[in-house]
């Protein structure tokens, strides 16, 4: 299994092809060969939970039989020709899941892996559908969390994506190691009163929350490779950028 996830930035005139393409890609996504999984998605503009789009800005996630399934899509898709055709630049990382604890949309996408050896970069997406009674609740303790995350030791980036505005959300960070994840997600009193939160007050219909092992990245994001230096780069990295 291999796990992908691209973000596309577009330029500002095709913001609508952007929007159009969430309608129009399900079809091929439905039909796509070797692929279990998959969400198309809008991005918030804080890299993490928001209530603000970035309408420039659009990911897909995707869950592969194999890399070779992947790289048909990547290399030959309509999806693939889009992006080529509207966009600015693109991102993609390959992840190998780690672990991978509860439900998106009543499916368990990355299965239940239990690896515990793992020493290196590490990726995390925390994907919550949030109750619409609890929304306020939810969005009152977000930026405190947010501006906590950024100065944690080991941050690297983070990504805010959603299925649906304000309800359907989730964050893919990106840490220097798993030590760290666990310092900002444990030792931090602020974190784990809101942990603690959307358990006692139950913020979430679903959530999810998975780890894992970034493998390869190609091309940039706002410039740049997140992950460069920390793990190996495509040869198929460089996008044909646009201005």
């Amino acid at each position: 299994m291999i796990v992908s996830l691209t973000i596309v930035r577009y330029r500002k005139r095709f913001v609508p092809f952007a929007l159009l393409a969430m309608a129009i890609h399900r079809l091929p996504m439905w039909l796509q060969k070797g692929c279990s999984f998959w969400k198309l998605m809008g991005s918030g503009k804080n890299g993490t939970f928001s209530l603000t789009p970035d309408w420039q800005q659009w990911g897909l996630l995707t869950v592969w039989d194999n890399k070779e399934d992947f790289d048909d899509f990547y290399g030959r898709s309509f999806i693939a020709k889009w992006w080529n055709l509207f966009s600015v630049e693109k991102w993609t990382i390959l992840c190998e899941p780690l672990q991978s604890h509860g439900k998106w949309d009543g499916k368990e996408p990355f299965g239940n892996p239990n690896v515990t050896d793992y020493n290196g970069p590490i990726a995390i997406l925390t994907r919550a559908t949030i109750r619409l009674n609890r929304l306020k609740n939810f969005w009152v303790n977000v930026d405190d969390v947010s501006v906590l995350m950024r100065k944690s030791p080991g941050y690297i980036t983070s990504l805010g994506i959603g299925e649906r505005p304000f309800y359907k959300q989730a964050t893919f960070s990106l840490w220097n190691s798993l030590d760290d994840v666990r310092a900002f997600a444990y030792r931090s009193k602020e974190h784990a009163e809101v942990i603690k939160k959307t358990r006692t007050e139950g913020w979430y219909n679903e959530e999810l929350f998975a780890r894992f092992k970034p493998l390869t990245t190609m091309g940039t994001l706002n410039q740049i490779d997140p992950l460069k230096g920390l793990i190996k780069a495509s040869p198929q990295a460089s996008p044909k950028e646009r201005t």
